[in-house]
């Protein structure tokens, strides 16, 4: 169900708001990443979720371009 809001809440966003979000998403996945070739990390499932939660808000953009073009 959180993934039904999150969608709702990134579809709600502006382009800029989106590009700034994937900016910190793509900052904490390279630290996670750091953090897992040095043995710090503690909770391996935030990998994924970022990983995902990337994709939800490429996936988002395209939509709002592929609309905006449209119109």
């Amino acid at each position: 169900m959180k993934t039904k809001q999150r969608v709702s809440d990134l579809r709600t966003m502006s382009a800029d708001q989106l590009q700034d979000e994937l900016v910190k998403l793509k900052k904490e996945q390279f630290n996670l990443r750091f953090q897992k070739a040095t043995g710090q990390l503690e909770n391996v499932a935030r990998v994924k979720e970022v990983r995902r939660d990337i994709a939800r808000i490429k996936t988002t953009a395209a939509e709002k371009a592929a609309g905006s073009s449209k119109a």
